[in-house]
């Protein structure tokens, strides 16, 4: 049954003016009986009725346009379910495009869209009248209606350019070729028109004009890049997004474009008169120009410059810093195997490319050339290079300068390892300073430990020297109540763990700085890996002096840790049970028993996990066979928990531990479960 305009309308206005409620109650059931309506014949009638009488509620009128939109979508299609009449769409069609007046912003731009909605669907077969009028209503002298028929002239042609179907676009060539010269006029006039309203105008018709202005360019722009298939055989059409859809018609703007560019955002010519958007747009223009697939260049070609010509080989210089900081994207367009650099470019655009394509032949050459830019000796001499980046280290004064020569300092370090020790006593005193020095600098900080770390590694056991400067460094990188272990924690751990894996054996100094471990393992971040292999560290060090010192306080870290860590958490904290069992049996089941009945209920409730309960079983393994009284202990008081018998509860444990002996993968430790499993057939239980 169709709805009556007249006697509807007042029943609608008000179930919308209900949709617009904040109750709920009010709310809802308004909402579901307009769901009812929308395959109603007429409610589209009614809608555009409400939202084009201006003196109703504007919340009211924005959601009629809403519902009218939404509409469009789901039944303005002919083989939709429930589709609208052609009689009613006729209707419609000519009610959406009688006056262009409405005067609220949004509704406005509602309006404009849903008409492009369903000039999509018709245009131009079942509404060959829309255009003319468009072309008509930009015509007309009120600002108001001018604006929104513009407004609505923008949206219709932006949504007939997207249309990508061959018919479709053959209609939209039609379309751009016909209107195209009135299009072009209309941004002329308009652009015309806010020049002279700068000069003379208020404010508020300046902006006026300028929206039009803008959106007749924007018409112009859609009609430029989407209505010709030959753009650049009509000079009228040549516009700045043929860059990405044309860019062979664009060839001939592109030294104009970039040089226009460049002169506004990066020399004096654009201060005062630049602004955000504008640079923005300038530096994609850039980027699309240098980045487009079809200016690349050939790979071959022969840039010999003058010496003497001091601006050509800064130009020259320029591009190799640009070639060089491109190297991936490049990889395919230059051949730098052929490539001739400046020599005070060459070492830092070779050491961009030679993790990406370097041939192994030209390496003599390579060293060749570092050698003479060193200076005049052979770079084989370690000690006279060494030497060199030393002095370079004390003399330089930027930061930014000492960071790099210390990065190139712990590259040598590392590729010569033991090597390194005869000649690393200057560099030894000379870093105590640095570090005073660059209190103020936490970046400069983190590369004197990234050298410490190499040069631990690099001088073994003999770093022990080192502990007076090194432990107090690693104390305050790694100390959380201390504000530079933001910056320097990571490397600070990282340096830790070194100096224990190169410890001859443990002193005092280097078991108290163990007391910076238990805040770490608050934080839970990052580098809780790091964590756990230091305390390994010092469990294989000193297994004694180190559990009976910290083994309390950790046990009760890790048990707060294992709450809320993740799985691979729980396997590290587990592993570093495992160790201390390992090491020192009877110490480790002490110092840890808070954890161990966790680890026996574990594997009594088969823990589905098989790295956890891989894991467990270690853990369990360890105490069975090397720790058998305890073991006994720990199964009686299990025993009670469960409120089991003892021989019960271990028939129940060797059951789960044969059945998931397959979750073990490593071989030593199926090897441990066989022999603590089999340690109990001598038991006469």
């Amino acid at each position: 049954v169709s709805m009556d305009l007249n006697s509807a309308s007042t029943v609608v206005l008000q179930v919308l003016t209900q949709a617009t409620s904040q109750d709920t109650a009010v709310l809802k059931p308004a909402e579901e009986q307009l769901k009812q309506w929308e395959t109603q014949p007429g409610f589209y009638s009614v809608l555009l009725n409400i939202f084009t009488n201006h003196t109703l509620d504007v919340n009211v009128r924005w959601l009629a346009v809403l519902y009218f939109k939404n509409g469009i979508d789901r039944y303005w299609r002919r083989v939709a379910p429930h589709a609208l009449s052609e009689e009613e769409k006729s209707t419609l069609r000519a009610g959406l495009i009688t006056n262009f007046n409405e005067p609220i912003n949004q509704i406005a731009t509602q309006i404009a869209v849903l008409i492009a909605k369903v000039a999509r669907l018709d245009c131009p077969r079942q509404w060959p009248e829309l255009i003319p009028t468009l072309i008509e209503s930009v015509k007309v002298q009120d600002d108001l209606r001018q604006h929104r028929a513009l407004l609505t002239f923008y949206h219709v042609t932006k949504t007939l350019a997207s249309k990508r179907l061959a018919a479709d676009r053959k209609l939209f060539y039609d379309l751009a070729s016909g209107i195209y010269n009135f299009a072009c006029s209309l941004w002329n006039h308009h652009t015309d028109t806010f020049f002279q309203q700068v000069s003379s105008g208020t404010e508020a018709t300046v902006l006026s004009s300028l929206e039009r202005t803008l959106l007749s360019l924007k018409v112009l722009r859609k009609l430029t890049v989407n209505g010709f298939v030959e753009p650049h055989k009509n000079m009228e059409v040549m516009l700045l997004d043929f860059l990405d859809q044309h860019p062979f018609s664009f060839t001939p703007l592109i030294q104009r474009s970039l040089e226009f560019s460049v002169s506004y955002v990066f020399t004096e010519v654009g201060e005062g008169v630049t602004f955000e958007r504008f640079i923005v747009q300038c530096m994609n223009l850039i980027k699309m120009i240098v980045k487009n697939y079809a200016y690349k260049p050939s790979k071959n070609f022969e840039g010999p410059t003058n010496v003497e010509d001091m601006n050509a080989l800064l130009i020259k210089d320029a591009v190799y810093n640009a070639v060089g900081l491109a190297a991936y994207e490049l990889f395919d367009s230059v051949d730098f195997d052929q490539y001739k650099p400046l020599r005070r470019r060459v070492i830092w655009l070779i050491g961009q490319w030679i993790s990406v394509k370097f041939k192994s032949d030209l390496r003599p050459m390579l060293y060749e050339a570092i050698c003479n830019l060193l200076q005049d000796q052979d770079l084989v001499y370690l000690e006279t290079m060494f030497t060199l980046l030393f002095q370079l280290l004390q003399q330089v004064t930027e930061c930014d300068t000492k960071m790099h020569v210390l990065h190139v300092l712990s590259c040598v370090i590392e590729r010569v390892n033991m090597q390194i020790r005869p000649y690393v006593g200057c560099l030894v005193q000379y870093l105590p300073l640095l570090w005073k020095q660059s209190e103020e600098h936490n970046m400069l900080r983190c590369a004197i430990l990234t050298t410490l770390i190499h040069l631990v590694q690099g001088l073994g056991a003999d770093s022990k020297n080192l502990y007076p400067f090194l432990l107090p460094v690693i104390q305050l990188s790694t100390d959380v109540s201390q504000p530079p272990h933001v910056y320097l924690l990571e490397d600070g751990l990282e340096l830790w763990l070194v100096t224990l894996e190169n410890s001859p054996c443990i002193t005092p100094e280097l078991l108290r700085i163990f007391q910076n471990m238990s805040p770490l393992l608050e934080l839970s971040s990052e580098n809780l890996r790091t964590c756990f292999k230091i305390i390994n560290g010092y469990i294989f060090l000193s297994s004694s002096e180190f559990l009976q010192t910290y083994a309390v306080g950790l046990c009760q870290s890790f048990c707060e840790l294992l709450k809320e860590i993740t799985t691979e958490g729980q396997v590290q904290v587990l592993k570093v049970v495992e160790n201390a069992l390992k090491v020192n049996p009877v110490l480790g089941a002490q110092m840890f028993q808070p954890i161990l009945p966790c680890v026996f209920r574990g594997i009594i409730e088969g823990e589905r996990y098989p790295v956890v309960m891989s894991t467990y079983l270690g853990v369990m393994g360890r105490v069975l066979l090397q720790n058998t009284s305890f073991f006994s202990s720990l199964l009686n008081e299990m025993a009670h928990k469960f409120n089991q018998e003892m021989d019960q509860l271990l028939g129940n444990m060797i059951e789960m531990w044969v059945d998931r002996m397959d979750n073990i993968t490593q071989p030593e430790r199926r090897k441990l479960s066989a022999l603590a499993l089999l340690s109990l057939l001598p038991s006469d239980n």
